[in-house]
């Protein structure tokens, strides 16, 4: 997830921001992602946070902090994209159908 001192979209209100970043959240590769990329709710917008997820050193704590099917989260996280705390299915962020 980018730095920003908490895991919530910027539209969201959040808790008391910590002076710096989590060890994690520094070591991820999306950090210098902006916002409305990683926190995007439509496949193309994501697709940068998605491809910088699979080569992420940090994917598990990300996904284990952030808890997005317990917080209704949008955006990219785990090398995901979740809307409203549920997983979009992979085939629609390819744009296709499975056979």
């Amino acid at each position: 997830m980018p730095v920003t001192g908490s895991c919530s979209p910027p539209d969201q209100p959040r808790p008391s921001r910590p002076s710096r970043p989590a060890g994690w959240q520094s070591a991820a590769a999306c950090a210098g992602l902006p916002p409305r990329i990683v926190f995007s709710k439509k496949p193309k917008e994501a697709a940068p946070a998605l491809r910088a997820c699979a080569t992420c050193p940090v994917r598990r704590a990300c996904e284990e902090t952030v808890a997005p099917a317990e917080n209704w989260f949008d955006g990219v996280c785990g090398g995901r994209l979740w809307r409203s705390g549920r997983p979009v299915p992979e085939t629609r962020l390819h744009g296709g159908t499975r056979a």
